[in-house]
Parts: C-alpha cells; sequence; structure tokens
C-alpha cells in the first residue's frame, strides 16, 4: 500500500494538530513513566509549578521555568506523537479496505455463505470473480488473476495458483476472473493486514534492544545527575549561598540528557515509517535494527543481481555444421517450449535469421514439450505412413543431452563442450542441440545483470557489508556472473539444506545475516536469518518466516533495507553524541554563571559572560526545550548516509554532532541571554 504524499507529508495541518492533541494526552505520568529523562522532567515541571503556587518570590522567574519545562515535556511528546501520526494516517488509509466480507465456506462439498470473522484456521472457502478473499490462506485448487491494489498499490493484476511459490492470498484482496479454493492459514483479527496496521501506526512497537540499552543508559545518566545536583544543596547551604529549588530543579533538567530521551521513540518510529514508504512491512522493531547492524547479504541471482529472463543471444554451430541448419532445428524444437527462454529462441531465429513460423502436419510430427524433469523439449517427424521417425530433433541442457545420446550409444564431441565451457565461462546458459545422434551446436542464453547493480555493491562494500550471490546455476556460469555483478562471493548449484548451512555458518563466524526469499523451501533459511525478507507474492510459509514482507516483491528491496536501518542506527548515535555534548556545553555555561554571585573568584569561567544567575538558567532551559523541536525533522527524516566505513562515520559523527553539540548550546543560550534582556523578562 503506497500512501499519497499528501497523506504522509511531514507538514500536514492535520497531523500536526493530531499530534499536538497527543502530545497532552501523553502527559499520563502512568505512560510517561517509561521514558525515564521526560518523565523526571514532567516531575521537575510539577515541582515548579508548586514552587509558583506556594511562595511569591520571584513568581515571574518561577513563572517562566515552570513554562519551559512544560514547554520541553510537550516538545518531547509531539516528536513522539507526530512520528505516530504519521503512522496512523497511513494506517487509516489501510483499514478503509477493510470490509465486512462474506465468505463461501465448503462444508461437506457444499458451499455455506457465512460472515468472514467466523473463519477460523483451516477452514476452505471458494472465491471467483469479483469476490473479495475473506482472509489470508494459501490455494489449494484452482488458478485466478488477483487484484491486490489495495495492498500493494500496484495495479496490474497477479496470478495466484495452487501448488506453487504463488499461492498465497491476502484478505481483502479481489478475485478477478476464475475459481480457486482458498484454505484460511489467519485467526480472524490477525491477518497479514491486521498486523500490517497495527505495525505501521506503532500500536505494538516494542523496544529494540539497542534502544532498550540506550534508555536504561539514559536512564543512569539521569540518575547521576541528580546525585549531582543533590549533592550541590549542603555546599550551597554550607557556603551561605541561596537556595533555590527552581533554580536547582532548572539544574537537573538542563544536565540530563533531555535531547536524545525527548526524541529516541520518534527515531526508531520514523524508521519504520521509512521502511513502509518504500513499501515493506516489518514485523517487528528488531527486525529494522538489526537491518542496520548487518554485515553480510544474501541475494539470489535471478530477479535480483540480473533481470530475471534468461534470453537466447546467439547460435554456435559445431564445427563442419551448416549455421542455418542448426537455427532451423533449434527453433523447431522450441515451437512447443512454453517457457520464455524457448519463445526468445524461436523469436531469434525470426528475428535474426528471417525463418518464419512453418505449418507443421500433426499428423507428421509429435512436439515434446519442455519438461523440468528431462531438461529437453524437441521434434519427430514420421513419414507419411506414420511407419517410421525420419526425423528427430532435441534441444536441452548439456548434462540431459549427454544422457539422451548415450541411450543411442552417442556423444557430445569434445568441440562441442569447449563451446559450452567458453559460454558457461561468459556467464551465459548452454543449450544443445541435437538431430537424431549428431550434435549441430549450442544456444546461448543469457540473464543480463541488471544496470548499476555494481555500484550498488560497491557502495555496501564500504559500509562493511559482504555480498554473496546464490544460484543453482553451474559454477562456471555463478562465477562469470558473480565477476559482472561485483559481488565478493557466490554459492552455484546450490539447495535450500545448503543455504540455511551458510547463514548458520556465518552466524557462528560473529556475522549477521540478511537474506530475500518467496518460496517453501526459503522459509527455513528465511526463519534463520537475522533479516528475513520474503515476497508478497510468495508462500505463506515464507511470509510467516521472515520478519519483513516486502509488498512489491522486488528482491532488491534489500539494498535498500540494510540502509534504512543502517540510517536509523546512524540517526540515533548522531543526536546521542549531540545530547550527551550538549549537557557538557550546558554544565559549564550554567554553575559559573549560578555560583558567581556568591563566588566572585570564578566569574572568568564564565565565559558566555552571561548577566545573571536567572539569565543564564532560564536561557538554559530555553534552549533546552527548543533544540528538541529543532532536531525533529532530522529525528524522523534521518541522518543523510555517507558510504563510508563505520570508523569513518564514527569520526564524522563526532566531528559534527559531537562539536556542533558543544558549540551550540554556547551559541543558543548566549543569544537567548541576549534576547531575554532586550525584552526585560529576566
Amino acid at each position: 500500500m503506497k500512501p499519497s504524499k499528501n497523506v504522509v507529508s511531514f507538514w500536514s495541518l492535520a497531523l500536526i494538530a493530531s499530534a499536538i492533541k497527543e502530545a497532552f494526552i501523553k502527559l499520563n505520568p502512568f505512560s510517561l513513566w517509561k521514558n525515564p529523562v521526560i518523565f523526571v522532567t514532567e516531575i521537575g515541571a510539577f515541582i515548579t509549578t508548586i514552587e509558583m503556587i506556594r511562595s511569591s518570590e520571584s513568581f515571574s522567574f518561577t513563572l517562566q521555568i515552570s513554562l519551559w519545562l512544560w514547554f520541553t515535556v510537550l516538545f518531547a511528546n509531539f516528536a513522539e506523537a507526530i512520528a505516530e501520526s504519521r503512522g496512523k494516517a497511513q494506517a487509516e488509509s489501510l483499514k478503509k479496505t477493510r470490509t465486512v466480507t462474506m465468505a463461501k465456506k465448503l462444508l461437506q462439498g457444499k458451499e455455506v455463505i457465512v460472515n468472514a470473522s467466523e473463519l477460523k484456521k483451516g477452514d476452505l472457502v471458494v472465491c471467483v470473480a469479483g469476490d473479495t478473499i475473506p482472509s489470508d490462506g494459501e490455494v489449494v485448487e484452482g488458478a485466478a488473476t488477483v487484484d491486490e491494489s489495495a495492498i500493494t498499490g500496484e495495479s496490474a493484476p497477479v496470478i495466484r495458483e495452487s501448488g506453487g511459490d504463488r499461492s498465497a492470498v491476502t484478505g481483502g484482496t479481489r478475485v478477478i476472473s476464475d475459481r480457486i479454493v482458498i484454505k484460511i492459514t489467519a485467526e480472524s483479527g490477525n491477518t497479514f493486514l491486521d498486523r500490517m496496521i497495527e505495525m505501521v501506526e506503532g500500536a505494538k512497537r516494542q523496544k529494540t534492544p539497542n534502544e532498550i540499552a540506550l534508555t536504561i543508559l539514559l536512564a543512569s545518566l539521569t540518575f547521576i545527575f541528580l546525585l549531582v545536583v543533590l549533592t550541590l544543596v549542603p555546599f550551597l547551604k554550607y557556603s551561605q549561598a541561596p537556595v533555590s529549588i527552581p533554580i536547582l530543579t532548572s539544574l537537573t533538567i538542563c544536565l540530563i540528557p533531555t535531547t536524545i530521551g525527548g526524541l529516541l521513540s520518534a527515531i526508531g518510529i520514523a524508521g519504520i515509517d521509512r521502511l513502509v514508504q518504500f513499501n515493506v512491512i516489518a514485523t517487528s522493531g528488531r527486525a529494522v535494527e538489526a537491518s542496520g547492524d548487518i554485515d553480510v547479504l544474501l541475494l539470489d541471482k535471478t530477479g535480483t543481481i540480473t533481470l530475471g529472463n534468461r534470453m537466447a543471444t546467439e547460435f554456435i554451430a559445431a564445427p563442419g555444421i551448416d549455421h542455418y541448419r542448426l537455427v532451423d532445428a533449434a527453433q523447431l524444437a522450441s515451437l512447443a517450449d512454453e517457457t520464455p527462454e524457448g519463445r526468445s529462441i524461436v523469436i531469434l531465429a525470426k528475428e535474426k535469421y528471417g525463418l518464419r513460423g512453418r505449418e507443421v502436419l500433426d499428423t507428421r510430427a509429435k512436439f515434446i514439450p519442455f519438461s523440468a524433469k528431462t531438461r529437453m523439449s524437441g521434434v519427430d517427424f514420421f513419414s507419411a505412413d506414420g511407419s517410421c521417425c525420419e526425423r528427430r530433433i532435441r534441444k536441452g541442457a548439456m548434462d540431459a543431452i549427454e544422457a539422451y545420446l548415450k541411450e543411442m550409444g552417442a556423444s557430445i564431441p569434445q568441440s562441442v563442450k569447449e563451446i559450452v565451457e567458453k559460454v558457461a565461462k561468459n556467464g551465459g546458459t548452454p543449450l544443445v542441440v541435437v538431430e537424431g545422434k549428431e550434435v549441430l551446436g549450442v544456444i546461448e542464453l543469457k540473464d543480463i545483470v541488471k544496470g548499476g547493480i555494481r555500484e550498488r555493491f560497491a557502495r555496501l562494500r564500504k559500509m562493511g557489508i559482504r555480498t554473496i550471490m546464490i544460484t543453482g546455476d553451474n559454477p562456471l556460469t555463478a562465477a562469470a556472473i558473480a565477476a559482472e555483478a561485483g559481488v565478493d562471493d557466490f554459492m552455484a548449484q546450490v539447495t535450500p539444506e545448503q543455504k540455511l548451512n551458510r547463514i548458520r555458518q556465518e552466524q557462528a563466524l560473529g556475522h549477521l545475516v540478511a537474506m530475500a526469499g518467496d518460496g517453501t523451501n526459503d522459509a527455513p533459511a528465511l526463519a534463520q536469518a537475522d533479516v528475513g525478507v520474503a515476497m508478497n507474492t510468495g508462500t505463506q510459509a515464507a511470509r510467516e518466516a521472515g520478519n519483513m514482507v516486502d509488498l512489491d516483491s522486488n528482491p532488491t528491496k534489500l539494498i535498500e533495507i540494510v540502509e534504512i536501518g543502517k540510517q536509523l542506527l546512524v540517526t540515533r548515535g548522531a543526536l546521542t553524541t549531540f545530547s550527551i555534548a550538549n549537557d557538557v556545553a550546558k554544565y559549564f555555561a550554567i554553575i559559573p554563571a549560578m555560583l558567581m554571585s556568591t563566588f566572585p573568584e570564578i566569574s572568568p569561567l564564565n565565559i558566555m559572560q552571561l548577566r545573571t544567575p536567572e539569565s543564564a538558567i532560564l536561557s538554559a532551559v530555553i534552549f533546552n526545550a527548543l533544540i528538541i523541536i529543532l532536531l525533529i525533522p532530522i529525528a524522523l527524516k534521518g541522518v543523510k548516509l555517507k558510504t563510508i566505513s563505520a570508523e569513518n562515520l564514527l569520526i564524522k559523527n563526532i566531528l559534527i554532532y559531537g562539536l556542533g553539540g558543544v558549540i551550540a548550546p554556547f551559541a543558543g543560550i548566549k543569544l537567548i541571554d541576549q534576547l531575554l534582556f532586550f525584552l526585560h523578562l529576566v
């Protein structure tokens, strides 16, 4: 489901209004305590409010402190609410696709009309043209074209059929033609669409391990700074310096990491939101975060690295064989081959060599269609009376043709084997053509490597990610494609068990692995991978095994998923660095200004030349609140990801966000101090 830009526009007035309302609702301390930093800030705001009511001394100053502390809490809530509102806007458009659906349930061979909500896992339902599929399921009988635009946003219908890797159907989609029988695979309320809505609107978003660890760190820092401020109280009393509750409260709030505390949830929600914009649904926040730590990427060759359709590109005649004879035989042997490869051979013979379709009398010709079991196709021409076979042509994989010739006491000449090997080394797929016992030559099929894929793999390599191509091709073909695409490693003639074992091996070495798949045979590997991206067109087993679902069923999107995950981690790290650097700067800005009237000797430490202790405290509190608002766009959009190594990225972030986090408070607090003096507010 691709939401319109108007729905998810960051500056949408409806979205901002909804977020402001939600920010006030989130003031409830029973929900806010999950964020320790902002919870302490709310307690501070409450204390200063009580102090303002209780004491008439410095009323104006205490009022301003109280208001800005409440604004700090509201701005932090607003950051989270606006991230959630973007998801909720998308979820609302998804909810509109859910309608009350009636289903034709099969009971003892008869169709019974029931409400879709009454369906149970394992029930069989019938859907014909015009019907809405009532729930998630697996096609167990028939084939039909299905309109999935309500889920994927794509208007082109897709084919769903029993017995293959395209058997899964999603509740809420519509059957356009034919009749299918569906076995329900999800209980009511737990369909793919239900889970998708919950995830998009953040209703069941759980904190990721890194997020939990960072929350614990922030809580620890908050506790430490509370102790620091509390130790100042006896020191100030001993020094006969004034002890002001609003000032001590403000000092505490300014020193604890309120910036990252207020933006942490928004960063996590925004990461999921960016995935949704790429039409990918993550079934857990952990998967989004894990994708940022991935350092090994397993990719299928067909459809991911290559375009996916092998096409005939050349006819190579065996020594001593007339080229035209090879082309003629190859076309005849492919007339009954309905695969894309077979059709491409017929077209190439027609376009390059002018061989038009010919009438072949059914009484004289017997076509042998292509079979995955024999891996051959061909035609037999019989005499007029049908008593004997005058011409027998076959086309197929070399080992299949070799076995075919062996049965007739013949073999493939060494010269043809060399042609086959050369084609394979160049990344092509060779098919051998024979007539009778005579080998006529080779057809070269080529699966074209996608444009720009080599550069994309180079970008991943700079990020420290190793790419592994997995394919069912022979090792020679696989090696040629791998070299052309620029992957780091490849696996040829792979079985599902080998795929699973490779993932386990990489994980045993301490790597985090991502892969994409769509078939039932991919399910074990998808479940084992740290990030398993299942194609929406795939089987139900694959979709349940993975922790992400790509609605567009585009395996190359795995690269974008990894980049979004990395961007999430980089954004969180950058803003955490900025926040902690802020606290250090605010410490040196506030403490000297606060104590200089009592201890004039420390006046030189007031490097910003803040006018009064009250002005210093109020300026810091205002800066503390405003910086959260200023950083919300970065938290939601994410820090721009550069294709550099992790070490260089760390140095870059320390320079930009660390150094910037130190400088910004000095400049900001000084500017606010000047403004307060100009407006006579302190």
